[in-house]
């Protein structure tokens, strides 16, 4: 039986969540066509949330929300995603993510899937991809592959 794909994830105004629901559905169909595709099993992040250890490798999915500074040359304030970083901190947390996934507005220029980067700078795994806003049908079918490819990869290893 093929592993399921873990995914940690925040959302605050809804849209990776949204994302979420659209590539687990499909994920679900895919494993339905093939059950040697992964199914997903994705948790939610709030503040409400104490940190734990993770006992799976997973991927991780952020949004970008600042609050001054523009994130590049003059500094950068995150808001409302902390709890994500601060559970991927968390222990050894971060040596099981295999990878994150960004998303934001690209109307945000270079500060664009900024807390993703970030976090794959600060904790050391690799920058997958990225989708705008709620994405489309194409992100999620690309960023699945991508999630399916880098796990097994993973599990290779």
């Amino acid at each position: 039986m093929t592993a399921p794909i873990y995914i940690l994830y925040i959302s605050i105004s809804g849209n990776t969540h949204a994302f979420i629901e659209e590539l687990s559905d499909y994920a679900q169909q895919q494993h339905a066509l093939n059950d040697n595709q992964p199914v997903i099993h994705a948790k939610e992040i709030s503040d409400a949330d104490a940190p734990e250890r993770e006992s799976h490798a997973y991927f991780a999915f952020v949004p970008t929300y600042l609050d001054g500074g523009n994130g590049i040359d003059n500094g950068v304030k995150e808001l409302m995603t902390n709890s994500l970083g601060e559970y991927i901190a968390y222990d050894d947390n971060r040596t099981r993510c295999l990878g994150i996934v960004g998303s934001g507005n690209k109307n945000f220029n270079l500060q664009y899937c900024l807390t993703a980067k970030r976090y794959a700078h600060d904790y050391g795994f690799p920058f997958l991809d990225d989708y705008e806003l709620r994405g489309t049908q194409s992100d999620v079918e690309r960023i699945y592959a991508t999630l399916v490819n880098t796990q097994n990869a993973h599990q290779e290893a």
